[in-house]
């Protein structure tokens, strides 16, 4: 799948896009849509193309699923994009034609699989 990112920092007032090849996520998610190391894998993508946006010069690094918004918005044709936001700028990603709720969900489990675990002591 080729991902098409639009990125817009804080301290711009134009967007670019990057282009970024996953070779194990599906073009075409199809019914069931994408599985989450599916989404997972975009959404890393996608925080990583605004890091090379924001510092050309990083190669990348470690990349937290959490500290950001995020959301699932239909388009006109009846496909989806996935808008980001950080305190650095905003990133939309897309379109893909899988169903938004599925897509919405897949999201949430993602995230909620990333986040650290607290021990709750009583």
């Amino acid at each position: 799948m080729t991902l098409e990112i639009e990125i817009v920092l804080r301290e711009r007032n134009y967007a670019v896009t990057e282009r970024v090849t996953l070779e194990s996520v599906p073009d075409d998610p199809g019914e069931g849509g994408w599985d989450d190391s599916d989404v997972e894998q975009i959404l890393k993508e996608i925080l990583l193309a605004v890091d090379r946006v924001r510092n050309p010069a990083s190669g990348g690094g470690y990349v937290a699923l959490r500290g950001f918004s995020w959301i699932v918005e239909p388009t006109d044709d009846g496909r989806v994009v996935i808008v980001i936001e950080i305190p650095s700028g905003a990133a939309v990603a897309g379109p893909f034609r899988v169903d938004q709720r599925d897509l919405d969900r897949a999201i949430t489990r993602v995230l909620a699989a990333a986040a650290p675990v607290k021990t709750v002591v009583h």
